[in-house]
Parts: C-alpha cells; sequence; structure tokens
C-alpha cells in the first residue's frame, strides 16, 4: 500500500510538472504515440533506459519504465523489450535487474534483450537502437517516462530518423499493477565497483548526458 501510495503522488508530481513548465516536451505523449500507432501497429522493439538499482527494492522511475514496457508488450504493440543500462551510480547492473522484475511481471525472459554498455540517457537510445538493428530488427521504438522523452527527442530525431516514441501516459499508468515483486538480484552486483561520480567529472558526464562520448561512425 505504501507503494501505491507513492507511485500515485510521483504520477501527481509528474503531470504537475507537465502542466506548470511550460511544455515538458513537444509534441505531448498522446501524439507521440498516435504518430508511432500510425506508422506500425506493432514494434519488432522498444528500447527502456535504465535507472540505478539501490537495493533492496526498485525506485518509482524504474518501477513506472519498467510497468510501463510491460504493459506495451502485454497489449501486443512490441515483440521484444531491450532494456539498456549499465552499472552506473550503484553496483547494479540496471538492464539486468529491470529484466528480473519485468519477468516477474510475466515477460517472457527470451523476449527482453539486455544492452548493458550504456551510461547515460543518449547511449541507452544509441546502443539500444544499434542492438536492435543487429538483431535484425526494423521497427523501433523508445519506451520511457515523459521527462526523459524531452530529453531524448531531438537527439533521436536527428541520429535515428526512423526512431518512434511510446511514452508513459500517467492516465494509463495508473491503472496498472504496482506492486514490487521479490527479485534475486545479488547476482549482479558488481565486485570492486566504482560508481560514475567517482570516475568521471560532473563536466564530463554532463557531455555524456549530449552524446559527446558515442562514436557515431560505429
Amino acid at each position: 500500500m505504501l507503494l501505491k501510495k507513492k507511485f500515485t503522488i510521483f504520477i501527481f508530481l509528474s503531470i504537475s510538472i507537465t502542466f506548470n513548465s511550460c511544455l515538458l516536451f513537444h509534441p505531448g505523449a498522446n501524439k507521440l504515440t498516435k504518430r508511432a500507432l500510425l506508422a506500425h501497429k506493432k514494434y519488432d522493439a522498444v528500447i527502456v533506459p535504465g535507472v540505478p538499482f539501490i537495493a533492496p527494492h526498485w525506485d518509482m522511475t524504474m518501477t513506472m519504465r519498467v510497468v510501463w514496457a510491460v504493459h506495451l508488450y502485454k497489449r501486443g504493440l512490441t515483440s521484444k523489450i531491450i532494456m539498456s543500462g549499465s552499472a552506473v551510480y550503484s553496483p547494479y547492473i540496471e538492464a539486468e535487474i529491470m529484466k528480473l522484475y519485468a519477468v516477474k511481471f510475466g515477460v517472457p525472459a527470451e523476449d527482453i534483450i539486455i544492452e548493458d554498455k550504456a551510461q547515460h540517457t543518449t547511449e541507452n537510445v544509441w546502443f539500444g537502437y544499434q542492438l536492435a538493428k543487429s538483431l535484425g530488427y526494423e521497427n523501433i521504438a523508445l519506451a520511457t517516462d515523459p521527462f526523459q522523452t524531452r530529453m531524448t527527442y531531438r537527439f533521436g530525431k536527428k541520429r535515428l530518423k526512423s526512431l518512434k516514441f511510446l511514452p508513459v501516459i500517467f492516465d494509463t499508468l495508473k491503472t496498472l499493477p504496482q506492486e514490487t515483486p521479490e527479485i534475486d538480484y545479488q547476482p549482479y552486483e558488481l565486485l570492486n565497483f566504482k560508481s560514475i561520480v567517482e570516475t568521471q567529472s560532473k563536466w564530463y558526464r554532463l557531455r555524456g548526458t549530449m552524446g559527446k562520448h558515442i562514436d557515431f561512425k560505429k
């Protein structure tokens, strides 16, 4: 019940931000979804950016992204889910942790693909997209929260013109299951881990967020 209450508060705050800070992103979530589903009724894969896992339980942002990806899968809007994220701020590989939760929500493990190199949001998008292409997938979308969609929209349109967007729609999200299943996260803890805060300067991390460390020629 406590998680559900926190989750409801998070949705309320996110909606408030949407309407009180110019526009959280343009075009809006519903319009982006409409465009995506006009382009393709079903996607080969959706990319889900990672969130740091602080044991023993996921936080509300990871909950939101995973629950939304599971929803898209169960609605038949995607065949595969690409979980993207390395161990960045905590010693757990983000993509692996998110996969564990998605499996607990009923997604077959074989339909979840791991991308574990990305350390920044733009890298989630780029590496996830390149992985999908390498596996022969053609119709690819990004599935994340509205704030991150806003962060990546320009990048995606510039670098990956065929990428579509299936962002979280809060009215739908609040109707979805929000329980916290138990997972065995310990095998995904890295020994001798150092946080990105210890290994990269603020400026270097900012440039990473902007996609400046990606070799686009590869």
